[in-house]
């Protein structure tokens, strides 16, 4: 994890209006940028999740997606997750009001399962995500450990 300078917390906003087309994943940790940096094992756990979850959705036909890159925004203004698996309900994606413009979800109901792989950052994993997602009424919470 890296920690981008800034000289006073930034809020969710400002944080989506700065967030760079770079290709590289940041998060807002209490009004701190926060780089992601996932190792190889993390991803590779992340993918594989993926992959399984797409294959139940279509052998059940449930109405669920998974994005590439998904922002949760949490209550906490100062807050904004990307996950590394998030299931979505695609019937209540039209009441996300920033999902036509940006690939964010605010309504915990959206989202019926979020995944965290563990690997270099599961103090954020276990500690604020858990807290915030566990008030936005998302109903499942998984944390994998990545070795």
């Amino acid at each position: 994890m890296v920690q981008a300078r800034v000289t006073s917390p930034m809020n969710f906003e400002a944080f989506l209006e700065w967030y760079p087309d770079d290709g590289r994943r940041y998060e807002l940790i209490e009004g701190v940028v926060v780089e992601m940096l996932p190792t190889g094992p993390h991803e590779d756990i992340g993918g594989f999740l993926s992959a399984e979850f797409n294959f139940e959705i279509r052998r059940n036909n449930l109405p669920y997606s998974i994005p590439r890159t998904c922002l949760v925004k949490p209550h906490a203004e100062g807050s904004g997750y990307m996950s590394d698996v998030v299931i979505l309900n695609r019937e209540l994606l039209k009441q996300e009001p920033l999902w036509p413009m940006a690939s964010v979800i605010q309504d915990g109901k959206t989202a019926p399962l979020v995944v965290e792989v563990v690997s270099t950052n599961w103090r954020d994993d276990y500690g604020h995500k858990f807290v915030e997602y566990e008030a936005m009424g998302i109903a499942e919470y998984w944390l994998v450990g990545a070795t």
